[in-house]
């Protein structure tokens, strides 16, 4: 059997810490008996579409317990994308809150172990390097997600950290560098690799996007790239496996 998706209400948990007025969730269930780990899952700059649901679904049939908050809930994505980006790029703001909202309704749940990931996608994978810090997280998955501009106070205290990038992404170019060579010096535990034959996006099993702006976005090297996707796959399982998959948390 597939996993099942049902839409929560995190409002109580996103009104009470300070977030969005109104936020709706998606999780995610793995079949069979719990409990699970967690995993936060943080959409990317086009919101809650197809391709973030499957990614969600990937993780859930990994066995995984899953979360992914909307963003854009309260007040939908045109209203919401310049606000929430800006958050990502200066760690301030109210999506902080509504990531925490869903984070706290994983450790709430009896059906979760105690031990909670968060993965991120373009966007999302900026707000991922922002979260890791708190010792909240047990592991962080960040894909091709913009650097913050005090990276190393970011990082300090981090958990374990797998990170993807693409060569072939304009927007980042040495972001894989620069974030590997900051967890060396902070000694955290990471796995990051960048692909040569791959953009931004990358892990995305399909094209997003309005259709007419799609061939530009080809074009700035924003598409699927299945070959790389698988590895990258690989590593983040493996990855969460080792660094979730563990004894619970105790309390």
């Amino acid at each position: 059997m597939p996993a099942t998706t049902t839409t929560v209400d995190l409002t109580e948990f996103s009104a009470a810490l300070g977030g969005s007025r109104q936020l709706r969730g998606h999780l995610t269930r793995p079949t069979g008996p719990g409990p699970w780990p967690g995993v936060v899952v943080i959409h990317e700059a086009l919101g809650v579409n197809d391709v973030m649901h499957r990614q969600a679904e990937r993780l859930a049939r990994a066995g995984y317990l899953v979360v992914m908050p909307d963003l854009f809930t309260d007040g939908g994505a045109v209203r919401c994308l310049v606000p929430t980006f800006r958050a990502a790029l200066s760690g301030r703001g109210r999506a902080f809150h509504d990531i925490e909202a869903a984070r706290t309704h994983l450790a709430r749940d009896p059906d979760c172990t105690g031990r909670i990931g968060v993965i991120g996608f373009c966007m999302g994978g900026s707000f991922a390097l922002l979260t890791v810090g708190g010792g909240d997280y047990d592991a962080a998955s960040v894909n091709y997600g913009r650097l913050p501009k005090h990276l190393e106070r970011a990082l300090t205290g981090s958990c374990p950290v797998v990170a993807s990038y693409g060569a072939r992404d304009r927007t980042l170019k040495s972001a894989a560098s620069d974030l590997e060579a900051a967890l060396d010096r902070l000694g955290i535990v990471h796995d990051v690799k960048e692909y040569p034959e791959a953009g931004h996006s990358f892990l995305n099993d399909a094209e997003v996007g309005p259709r007419a702006l799609r061939p530009l976005m080809r074009v700035a090297g924003i598409r699927p790239h299945p070959e790389s996707a698988v590895d990258a796959w690989q590593r983040i399982d493996g990855f969460f496996a080792t660094h979730l998959k563990a004894e619970s948390r105790e309390g």
